[in-house]
């Protein structure tokens, strides 16, 4: 680097918390948060956070914590191993029909998504969930099922999620599905998702010990939030087992969907073309063991992807904007990272409160997409301009597609 590209917050009795914000708001909660963190004894060099940055529950969105000799399973959070995956097409703008509803509803039919109220008495079959497993989640599921079953004669308490039956499927809130087009009309499929029932299960579990486990230990904490599992114990070989194989629960439920919304494509398009022309498949909600400035650290990304020096990763916008597939340059002071999207501005309760189904409607002009009440939520003006966000780490990532999307399917 020529010039250094993030501004330094010191903490007192903490770790300094770098931050490549220059130019994209950060509130004074999320700051106060990072600040928290930056003070465990654990933490490794430095704390790096990334332009999207915000607050989240149990750990500050955006921020890559790096730690040696504890983990904390909250910093993870229950969506273990969300993140992102992208496949260009031999399709072309060209190509799509003039009505793209039925290719929405083709998806959508193809791929629980939502999720039933859990309203009392409920006895009904989640929508989110498959009622019959088709053939590519049996097969997806058997490849998981050994390492499952090891975790839960360790913690028989999670042996009870709906894991099997959720496996390629997409969830809700901000997950979602995208036919998109890119700088030079190329057709790509995008989607969204993470570990589903059985991640939140184990996080929470293992969150809940965590807790536990300090206040068995009269540890006290700026946060209980901050609960952290220490490197030797039987707790922290258990949930980086679990958490493991969450993560990978979560990458195979993103194949898994791939799989069947290119089926749904192929179900209304006549065409024959091929996919994984280009392809990504990346989390940003998860932790992992890395080599950092000549030492062996657990690297921790809640809201944010590894970009390598040559590693293609996917920053998607909010619903209606650009999305990035970009190429890491491996910042050694990021920690190999960069952001994992445009990042909130706001809560879910005060976009509702501020916006209306016609902001949501001109918002998503273009774009064939859900366009009622129950998705203000994911107004793009709840989002950071997400150009700001790609400016403001420039030092992380090149840019080597631009993706609009023209087919939106939510949870």
């Amino acid at each position: 680097m020529s010039k250094q590209d993030y501004d330094v917050m010191n903490v007192e009795g903490g770790r300094p918390v770098k931050m490549w914000t220059r130019g994209v708001p950060v509130d004074e909660a999320a700051k106060q948060q990072l600040s928290s963190t930056a003070k465990m004894p654990f933490i490794y060099r430095h704390i790096a956070v990334m332009p999207d940055v915000h607050v989240g529950k149990g750990s500050t969105i955006g921020s890559v914590v790096p730690t040696l000799g504890a983990v904390i399973p909250a910093a993870v959070g229950v969506d273990i191993g969300c993140g992102m995956m992208a496949a260009k097409t031999t399709l072309t703008a060209s190509d799509l029909p003039d009505n793209l509803g039925p290719l929405r509803s083709a998806i959508e039919r193809a791929i629980p998504h939502g999720m039933s109220p859990k309203t009392r008495g409920f006895r009904g079959r989640d929508v989110g969930s498959w009622g019959v497993p088709p053939q590519p989640v049996d097969i997806g599921w058997a490849q998981l099922k050994d390492g499952f079953e090891a975790i839960c004669q360790k913690t028989p308490k999670l042996k009870n999620t709906n894991n099997h039956r959720h496996l390629g499927t997409l969830g809700s809130g901000n997950h979602f599905i995208e036919v998109c087009l890119d700088e030079a009309g190329s057709v790509w499929f995008m989607l969204h998702s993470g570990s589903r029932g059985v991640g939140n299960a184990i996080g929470s579990y293992f969150i809940e010990l965590a807790k536990q486990d300090m206040r068995t230990h009269f540890i006290n904490l700026p946060d209980q939030d901050l609960a952290y599992l220490p490197e030797g114990t039987q707790h922290y070989d258990d949930y980086i087992e679990a958490v493991s194989w969450a993560q990978k629960f979560a990458r195979t439920n993103r194949e898994v969907m791939m799989q069947n919304l290119i089926a749904a494509v192929r179900s209304v398009i006549a065409k024959p073309f091929e996919t994984h022309v280009e392809a990504v498949n990346c989390h940003h909600n998860y932790v992992q063991r890395e080599r950092h400035f000549g030492e062996d650290v657990l690297v921790t990304r809640k809201g944010a992807v590894s970009a390598r020096p040559g590693e293609l990763g996917i920053i998607p916008g909010s619903m209606g904007a650009k999305s990035y597939i970009v190429r890491g340059k491996g910042n050694e002071e990021s920690f190999h990272s960069c952001s994992h999207g445009a990042g909130r501005t706001m809560s879910r309760t005060e976009a509702k409160r501020r916006f209306t189904l016609d902001d949501q409607i001109t918002a998503t002009e273009g774009v064939e997409c859900r366009k009622d009440v129950n998705v203000i939520d994911e107004i793009p003006m709840a989002y950071k301009d997400i150009d700001a966000v790609m400016h403001a780490q420039r030092d992380l990532v090149d840019v080597v597609h631009i993706l609009k999307q023209v087919v939106c399917v939510k949870g």
